[in-house]
């Protein structure tokens, strides 16, 4: 199994990072590896919005889709819970945390752990998944300048 955490500073605030995160369909507009993604139901349980997503990965004549349901678990404690369904693993868990640093900052907490069902497919595209899932939170980060403006210089040094 495979696990990358990482907590890493960003000069936006943490609603603003989960509601980034939480809108899944956007994924393809700047995620890494990611082609296409379809929200195939969403609905509330428990008075918490929950997604069954699927997403498709490729890289050049590689293409994968697999299928997982979101819960936004809890928009106060902006804390986002992806777990597997179906597709090309034998694992796949991600959570997402999003800390409060002072005003218009926050931590970024991002733990994902898989395991892939082949080590034929592993071997084709285990190295590349695993440096992409590296970059997801900078990914983010990059897509939230776009969408909030860029950190002023002053913030962004602090990190």
């Amino acid at each position: 199994m495979h696990v990358y955490e990482t907590k890493h500073p960003v000069a936006h605030s943490a609603d603003q990072m989960f509601a980034l995160v939480a809108r899944v369909e956007d994924y393809p507009k700047f995620l890494p590896l990611c082609e296409e993604l379809t929200v195939k139901s969403r609905e509330q349980r428990e008075g918490r919005e929950v997604l069954i997503a699927t997403m498709t990965i490729g890289y050049g004549l590689i293409h994968e889709s697999f299928t997982t349901q979101v819960h936004l678990h809890d928009r106060a404690a902006r804390t986002i819970l992806v777990e597997y369904l179906d597709g090309p693993f034998t694992f796949l868990e991600n959570r997402w945390r999003f800390h409060p640093r002072g005003e218009g900052a926050c931590e970024v907490d991002f733990y994902i752990a898989y395991a892939f069902r082949s080590r034929l497919f592993e071997r084709l595209v285990g190295r590349l998944f695993a440096k992409a899932v590296e970059r997801y939170t900078t990914a983010f980060e990059a897509r939230a300048d776009t969408i909030y403006g860029r950190a002023a210089p002053a913030l962004a040094s602090q990190q």
